[in-house]
């Protein structure tokens, strides 16, 4: 399946006349709009690659997604504006990567030690590849030459890193539906995502690499070229991160990937740059999200809330996938811990209700 996005005039009738709460509609003016929509990267990236899927889904909280990495620079007046606000920050300044001292990662410890609310722990980061563009304008030579060069790096890894990689299109249905179930392996149904471009030439250069225990998993040109994660049941966040961080530096001594100054690095969702880490538990919390009050919470200790099985699902018997919300303008080790600390006061809070319920 190729991909092309609508007309750029359509694309700007159905945005303007629309109530969209977008970022996108809300600083794209139409002095912008006619600054930018002529313009293209070298790749031949153009405004509506980047804008098509928010002007056709309205409830897409950003609205704009980069074709290529020039994209952040043909069009840094809608992306700015729009990063600016999304991640609550005033200038462009990202900080030199900082994962934490060994001390420092072993004091994250173990959010739920009793084993009560924390199903499991996962951190992830993305990467792209600095020779390569985003996937809406990858050719299907691009596709099959980043998978290549992604499984010869990943094939070196040793250690509790070590594992197998399967395409995704010689998988069969039943082995791919089980991963998807397991939460391991991602999917192709979110249409925002679709009309962005991502599934283009879908199954093509796609795959999932794990290691035997399945604790570390990279999939390959899903959103973005690469995606690191390290994950297991249970609260144990230090081991989590400390096998991330290892797979990180062992991935960067064999492989460029692209950064800027001011962004960190670069990947397709502009709500996704910087250190690009997203660390998350699942976790059972059937009393606090039940309050009127959890959405304002959770926005006071900057922390997102998910479905039970991720993103766009439903949540199920009080289970959440909650992680941090703020991916630039702060280290990866102070970004892991945003989270720690909003997860705590969640699990207190939790143990509060909890207990009241119980008493009374």
């Amino acid at each position: 399946m190729s991909w092309n996005p609508m007309p750029i005039e359509e694309l700007w009738i159905l945005l303007s006349q629309s109530d969209s709460p977008s970022l996108l509609k809300k600083f794209l003016t139409l002095e912008l709009y006619n600054k930018l929509k002529d313009k293209k990267t070298l790749r031949g990236g153009t405004l509506a690659n980047c804008i098509n899927t928010g002007c056709l889904h309205f409830r897409n909280n950003a609205g704009i997604y980069a074709c290529d990495p020039e994209a952040y620079t043909v069009f840094e007046e809608i992306f700015n504006k729009v990063i600016k606000e999304y991640h609550k920050i005033e200038s462009l300044c990202h900080p030199e990567p900082y994962y934490g001292t060994e001390e420092e990662i072993a004091a994250l410890g173990n959010i739920d030690p009793e084993g009560k609310m924390v199903i499991s722990t996962r951190v992830r980061v993305a990467r792209s590849h600095t020779k390569y563009p985003f996937i809406p304008a990858c050719t299907l030579e691009d596709l099959l030459n980043m998978e290549n060069d992604t499984v010869t790096a990943l094939k070196t890894l040793t250690g509790e890193l070590a594992g197998q990689y399967y395409p995704l299109a010689r998988m069969d249905k039943a082995t791919e539906a089980q991963l998807v179930a397991d939460h391991y392996l991602f999917r192709h149904d979110d249409i925002t995502l679709r009309d962005a471009g991502l599934y283009k030439y879908w199954d093509t250069g796609r795959g999932i690499f794990y290691n035997e225990d399945q604790t570390f998993l990279c999939w390959v040109n899903e959103e973005d070229h690469i995606r690191l994660i390290s994950l297991q049941k249970g609260g144990d966040l230090a081991a989590v991160y400390k096998r991330l961080v290892k797979a990180i530096h062992e991935m960067e001594d064999r492989m460029t990937f692209a950064r800027r100054d001011g962004y960190g690095y670069l990947t397709f969702c502009a709500t996704n740059l910087g250190t690009t880490l997203r660390a998350s538990v699942l976790m059972a919390i059937p009393n606090v999200s039940k309050q009127a009050n959890f959405d304002d919470f959770l926005a006071k200790h900057n922390i997102q809330s998910r479905g039970t099985r991720g993103f766009g699902s439903a949540v199920e018997d009080g289970v959440h996938d909650l992680s941090n919300k703020h991916r630039l303008g702060l280290t990866e080790y102070e970004a892991v811990k945003e989270m720690l600390n909003g997860v705590l006061a969640i699990k207190k809070w939790e143990e509060e209700l909890a207990g009241m319920k119980k008493n009374a």
